[in-house]
């Protein structure tokens, strides 16, 4: 007499593949490498960052600091990295569309349905995105930085990074950077449109100051030193400025800024239909 045993029921495909931050980030990171847009904006990046910075410290070697007070006042590590801030632009950009091209495509419903939770889809593409952004950006400012006080050295304005500040500004500028990208990441998935969110970045990093410059300068002076431009900024400044933040007050503030963004935008995404 044969027995027959009952099968035993195979485990569930969704605890085989369950879904995790880990393997979250790693899909997003297949996406960004994947998308054409993340090679041309990170090339932008860099050629930004190092071009900007050597077309200005030539142009300071040509017209140098003429007097004692011009020449104290003279930062050689802002001057070198002059095209960070040009570069925030594309990075900016690039935070939109890894966001907001999901949604004009459709692509962010399957990755829903492949996390039902929503959150993690954007926690794992600013886990991503921020480190990629750093990965790169920070050996790119500190070639800028090192092709720019050996440009200046030429009139003995260079300074060495080993000085007191310099380093801390050279990563900050880096660190600036991928915060910037995940302003512009936050503001894609909260408005869900390029467009949109294109202009709404570049007015969140440029419209402040404009406003800011039309008020009385008892106030204006008042203000600037808290607006996201010249907050995130302070972290890459060497020399003493008492009209803006300290370094990491101000990074801090503009993280701030960024943080509050993400927050929205998570808010949103869990309440609106993709």
């Amino acid at each position: 007499m044969t027995t027959t045993h009952p099968a035993t029921p195979a485990p569930p495909s969704g605890a085989a593949q369950r879904v995790s931050l880990a393997r979250v980030v790693r899909s997003e990171w297949t996406k960004l490498r994947s998308l054409p847009s993340t090679a041309w904006s990170l090339l932008i990046t860099v050629v930004s960052i190092v071009a900007f910075g050597v077309l200005y410290c030539l142009l300071r070697v040509a017209r140098p600091p003429s007097d004692p007070a011009a020449l104290a006042a003279f930062d050689p590590t802002a001057v070198s990295l002059t095209g960070v801030q040009l570069a925030a632009i594309a990075v900016g950009v690039l935070g939109v569309l890894l966001v907001a091209g999901e949604y004009a495509t459709g692509l962010i419903r399957t990755s829903f349905t492949a996390v039902p939770r929503r959150l993690p889809v954007l926690w794992g593409k600013a886990i991503t995105f921020a480190l990629t952004t750093l990965a790169v950006c920070l050996p790119v400012t500190l070639i800028a930085f090192l092709v720019g006080q050996s440009i200046l050295s030429e009139k003995r304005l260079d300074i060495a990074l080993t000085e007191p500040g310099v380093a801390r500004a050279v990563v900050g500028s880096a660190l600036y950077l991928s915060a910037v990208g995940l302003l512009g990441l936050g503001l894609g998935a909260l408005l869900r449109g390029t467009a949109g969110a294109v202009a709404a970045l570049l007015g969140l990093l440029f419209g402040p100051q404009l406003l800011v410059g039309l008020l009385p300068s008892t106030w204006s002076d008042q203000l600037y030193r808290y607006l996201p431009v010249p907050a995130g900024a302070a972290v890459a400044n060497v020399r003493p400025d008492p009209v803006i933040l300290g370094p990491w007050t101000g990074f801090g503030l503009f993280c701030l800024y960024a943080g509050v963004v993400l927050a929205l935008a998570a808010w949103q995404m869990v309440r609106r239909d993709a």
